[in-house]
């Protein structure tokens, strides 16, 4: 079992108490080596409530909660001591080591026992960490091919994010759908799920997919979180602000939620909040990732922390280089950045198994900053995946050859004058748009009205996304009659289905 900090409480380094706090304190203690744990945590309560900021109190107390097997609590206060009490009290690494080992969370269990070897390498329970790190590996071996699962599945997860991040919405839903048939309880892919659905513009779909997650798994923070920005993105200031109460209470244990909720809350521009969890995750050694690093400068910026967001801005092009020039303190480029400036987003774009990708990519590129230096690369011209489609696209592009393309084009600027900076939500109209067009365009179908097309699809991403539009709407936008704009949305409506 766990063992208690002797050493540290043998040399005398515990700060002196008054004396009431001391005594429940000395209680606690001697009823902890009797054994008697229910004993030990009534004084040893008693004692915190006298000396509420002591850590050493606190730890034991923590101590205590775990050999009752209440774990939670007892990472509750261990985490409190780390990142309010005492920062340096290392061997709060290896009591959550031992807690998230009895819980099952070995990742979790093995981040903190390194912790506590890299921060206490001849600590009193260095011995103990190095037999814990042993336990952690001769179980993986032993369960070898249901970590093998996991591995596969988290693989599949990364590509997943990976594909949503690029705006590769279609194929990332194609990927997620065979991860939660194969994996019916992992309710990240469904949470993913839902964003990809609902960044192609299919909002009721992936607000369906928020519901049964939270019916099968009530609570799950993913899906409050992805209620919440999409909440957010519709304008839903009342559901924003009910979401956003129920947020702030949470206290997650997990690194991983706690990074969740905090790029939860810099997405929606609650930064202070924002910032509170993702510094602490920084403080404490989180590998993060590009994302983790990109909304903790913006919320560090925005919470009066230039010179630490400057700082962290290095690490986000570090593992991002293509977000340069989005730079929260750069305002006015950040305002006009967008998929179109993103140059290796275009290229995976142009490289995607499917077709309204590779058609919406070549447009990025003509309304990209980046334009010369796409059409000049040779990874363009070594592209094996265009069909004579995209090759006339792209001969439209680069010699304005004349073309069928060119239709395609006209209705894409018609979106463009209203719809931009194309961000992961504009780029649900422009997916709707070109599948609409590489079908119609198959059936030999005439696209010569230009601003009728533009707006039956304008139409239809507006209620895909669940958005009050009307026809008439629509029709007094482009300039059409109800009439034309009803016949062209049954059109484009054929060419979705």
């Amino acid at each position: 079992m766990v063992k208690e900090a002797k050493a540290r409480i043998q040399k005398g380094k515990i700060v002196s108490f008054v004396p009431t706090g001391e005594y429940y304190f000395t209680k606690g203690i001697k009823a902890y080596h009797r054994r008697d744990f229910v004993k030990a945590k009534k004084y040893l309560s008693r004692a915190i409530q006298l000396e509420p900021g002591e850590p050493m109190i606190t730890c034991q107390l923590a101590i205590v909660s775990t050999e009752l097997g209440e774990f939670e609590h007892s990472n509750r206060l261990l985490h409190q001591i780390l990142e309010e009490l005492d920062p340096e009290m290392a061997e709060c690494h290896y009591f959550l080591a031992n807690n998230y080992a009895h819980m099952g969370f070995f990742k979790d269990a093995y981040h903190h026992s390194k912790l506590y070897l890299q921060l206490d390498p001849d600590g009193d329970f260095s011995d103990d960490t190095e037999e814990l790190l042993e336990v952690l590996t001769l179980e993986a071996e032993e369960f070898e091919d249901e970590l093998y699962e996991q591995d596969d599945l988290i693989i599949k997860q990364e590509q997943a994010r990976e594909l949503l991040e690029s705006g590769y919405f279609p194929k990332a839903i194609e990927l997620l759908k065979d991860v939660v048939k194969e994996y019916p309880e992992y309710w990240s892919a469904y949470n993913n799920l839902a964003l990809a659905y609902f960044y192609l513009g299919k909002v009721e779909k992936a607000e369906a997919i928020l519901e049964d997650v939270l019916d099968r798994n009530p609570g799950n923070l993913h899906a409050l979180c992805n209620k919440l920005v999409f909440a957010h993105y519709q304008g839903q200031s009342e559901k924003v602000a009910e979401l956003l109460q129920v947020l702030k209470k949470i206290q997650p244990l997990l690194s991983e939620h706690q990074f969740k909720l905090g790029a939860t809350f810099a997405l929606v521009g609650e930064y202070e909040q924002a910032y509170l969890w993702l510094k602490k995750l920084y403080k404490h050694g989180f590998d993060g990732d590009g994302p983790f690093y990109y909304w903790l400068a913006y919320s560090a910026f925005y919470t009066g922390f230039e010179n630490f967001a400057k700082s962290i801005w290095k690490k986000v092009l570090e593992l991002t280089p293509d977000k340069e020039g989005s730079e929260p303190w750069n305002l006015e480029k950040t305002a006009v950045n967008g998929f179109e400036d993103l140059t290796e987003s275009i290229f995976q774009k142009l490289e995607s198994d499917y077709v309204e990708e590779r058609l919406f990519a070549l447009f990025l590129t003509t309304v990209s900053s980046k334009k010369e230096e796409i059409i000049g690369s040779k990874r363009l011209f070594q592209n094996h995946k265009f069909t004579n489609l995209e090759k006339e696209y792209l001969s439209l592009i680069r010699l304005g050859k004349p073309s069928k393309t060119g239709d395609a084009q006209e209705v894409a600027e018609l979106f463009y004058e209203n719809h931009q900076p194309i961000g992961t939500v504009e780029s649900g109209l422009y997916l709707l748009w070109f599948s609409v067009y590489a079908e119609a365009s198959k059936a030999g179908v005439d696209l010569k009205n230009k601003h009728a097309w533009a707006a039956a699809v304008e139409y239809l991403w507006h209620k895909l996304r669940s958005e009050k539009v009307s026809q008439q709407e629509m029709a007094e936008r482009y300039g059409l009659s109800a009439a034309t704009i009803g016949k062209y949305v049954k059109l484009a409506n054929n060419y979705l289905q």
